[in-house]
């Protein structure tokens, strides 16, 4: 966490809400906190609609204040698994960042949720990176998280004006068996999240992707049942 220690609870707090397992974990807990959660998701011209259609029905379970879509077509860049035509890995997670690494991407969809808090008056900002169990994205990283916090103070009015933002990670040091664990406490159904890069025409997880092992891999540390459907 970057800022005061010490957020009103009482506020609004923005949460980027992907759709996925680490997104709906987060979003949960900013509720447990005591903020009101007006959530963020950014069709950003993936491959596939799975996790644009988790983040609406995550949104909807847990009662947020708000759940605003927006479009940005990564497409148009490329350079990504998720964007462009380039085959998925499915071989395990490796030491080299991946393919699926999508340019800039954390960076960009902060810097638009610190936009949308701005607007909207808030000043909690939520999102749910890890970097202990993940497939080794630069944007993970708590360093960028930090260095994040101190960038929107500089360029943002609410900054300049003596009232920053807090750029909350609570995911940030926890295993994927940790999250599992917190999903399964906050009674979330991990069905409602979606994760797999590459899914079937059937639309089932694929289970062979990074983000499919490694989701496999927590819950089964954890001794939770997931609820998702896999191929593999």
């Amino acid at each position: 966490m970057s800022g005061s220690e010490h957020p009103d609870h009482s506020q609004l707090a923005v949460v980027l809400l992907s759709g996925g397992l680490d997104s709906m974990v987060t979003a949960a807990l900013a509720q447990e906190a005591g903020f009101s959660v007006h959530a963020l998701t950014v069709d950003y011209g993936q491959r596939h609609r799975l996790e644009l259609e988790s983040a609406e029905r995550i949104a909807a379970k847990l009662g947020l204040v708000r759940h605003t879509q927006i479009a940005l077509d990564l497409r148009a860049f490329g350079g990504s698994a998720l964007t462009d035509a380039i085959d998925v890995p499915k071989t395990g997670v490796g030491d080299d960042i991946p393919v699926t690494y999508v340019p800039a991407r954390n960076l960009v969809f902060l810097a638009l949720t610190t936009a949308c808090a701005e607007a909207a008056g808030a000043r909690d900002v939520f999102i749910g990176v890890n970097a202990l169990d993940y497939s080794g994205y630069p944007d993970c990283r708590p360093e960028f998280i930090a260095s994040f916090a101190e960038t929107a103070r500089l360029g943002t009015k609410a900054g300049v004006e003596g009232a920053p933002f807090t750029i909350h990670a609570p995911l940030q040091h926890m295993t994927k068996a940790d999250i599992a664990r917190e999903c399964a406490r906050l009674g979330l159904e991990p069905a409602w999240s979606w994760s797999c890069y590459d899914p079937t025409p059937q639309g089932l997880a694929c289970g062979l992707c990074d983000s499919c092992r490694l989701r496999k891999k927590g819950f089964a540390e954890a001794g939770i049942v997931d609820s998702t459907e896999y191929k593999a």
